[in-house]
């Protein structure tokens, strides 16, 4: 008896050890069973990856998991609960020595107050427990907007609220549905949380969706990634196609790339960007040269196209100050810098927009 008496407790003991941090006073609700926004394909198996990897191919190990990680993706819901609890079960994932942790496989929380979205926590994933503690101290309801991990795969997200509070499924706070297919800009490379994207901050700063479809490295308008975006039910495109690609490239795909777009998306908009202003070109001549030598050669091709194609347009980002210090690694903007580049686009994207009834 005392031996049995012993066993059960140790396996008691086990099986809560194995629970997320604080999780017997929790209860937890799948993130997919509230209401997912900013997902270019809604209807992928697995709810948290961005393209279903099964219906279409041609992705490299890379590219295929890039449109796993859940980049772009949040979770609106409402509660009551005095704090909130993240438990994720993750798949692959990625690791860069430019870009936070929280941003990498953490989590990011912004709450609405005045019509306004307010950040409210962030966190990144314990490596015990894969468990965050998000937020706490609340009072009252709140709208949430929960962006998840950047450069992470997952299986499972799980949102914990106090047990006796409740968690309900938000209306998508956003309209419209706006697809942005880019580099490792619009992926979200050296933010230092997920919710600093800019599309991320042009959505909670204009109230339209973006369907974030961001790989860093690899949006170089490849025909099976064309393929895959002729699909998606959109109101308009944003483009961030000319970061990737070599001149070669550009030259080959831009106007086949149009065409797939233009037959698969007739009378919506589709708006191009050119690449950001890179910092490493202060003093760097080589890069100077490459980066000066592109945008001449896009925006010749872009002369052609906009004139060719009526929907087709070309618009100007920017994501440096005038001192050129926005940079995390000569590359990449920092968060100031895609706050820069999200307000620096935000009055020629709604321009465009509006001569489509969408506003």
């Amino acid at each position: 008896m005392r031996m049995n008496r012993f066993c059960f407790t140790a396996l008691l003991l086990a099986l809560l050890a194995a629970l997320p941090l604080g999780a017997q006073d929790y209860v937890y609700t799948e993130a997919s069973d509230l209401t997912l926004v900013g997902k270019l394909f809604p209807d992928t198996p697995n709810p948290y990856h961005r393209v279903d990897t099964v219906r279409y191919k041609g992705f490299t190990k890379g590219e295929n998991l890039q449109v796993r990680e859940s980049s772009g993706i949040a979770v609106a819901f409402r509660t009551n609960s005095p704090s909130l609890r993240i438990h994720t079960r993750f798949g692959e994932m990625q690791n860069y020595s430019n870009t936070g942790g929280i941003s990498l496989s953490g989590y990011d929380l912004y709450i609405l107050q005045d019509g306004t979205w307010l950040w409210a926590g962030s966190g990144p994933r314990n490596a015990q427990f894969e468990d965050v503690a998000l937020a706490s101290g609340l009072d009252g309801w709140h709208d949430c907007l929960l962006y998840l991990p950047l450069f992470s795969e997952e299986y499972s997200v799980q949102i914990g609220v106090e047990a006796g509070s409740a968690l309900e499924a938000l209306p998508n706070p956003f309209r419209h549905r706006i697809g942005v297919y880019g580099s490792s800009f619009t992926h979200g490379a050296s933010t230092s949380r997920p919710g600093m994207t800019y599309p991320a901050q042009f959505a909670r700063h204009t109230g339209l969706q973006m369907l974030s479809l961001g790989c860093s490295g690899n949006c170089k308008m490849q025909p099976y990634f064309a393929d895959a975006l002729m699909d998606a039910e959109v109101d308009a495109f944003l483009f961030d196609t000319f970061s990737n690609p070599t001149e070669k490239q550009i030259e080959a795909r831009l106007f086949p790339f149009i065409e797939k777009m233009v037959s698969s998306h007739p009378g919506k908009p589709l708006i191009f960007q050119r690449t950001i202003y890179r910092e490493n070109r202060n003093f760097d001549t080589a890069s100077e040269k490459k980066e000066a030598s592109r945008a001449v050669l896009v925006d010749s091709l872009m002369a052609i196209a906009c004139a060719r194609y009526p929907d087709v347009y070309l618009i100007t980002p920017n994501a440096t100050s005038e001192l050129h210090e926005t940079s995390v690694d000569g590359i990449h903007p920092g968060d100031y810098g895609y706050t820069r580049w999200a307000a620096s686009i935000e009055q020629q994207v709604l321009e465009i927009l509006k001569k489509y009834g969408i506003e």
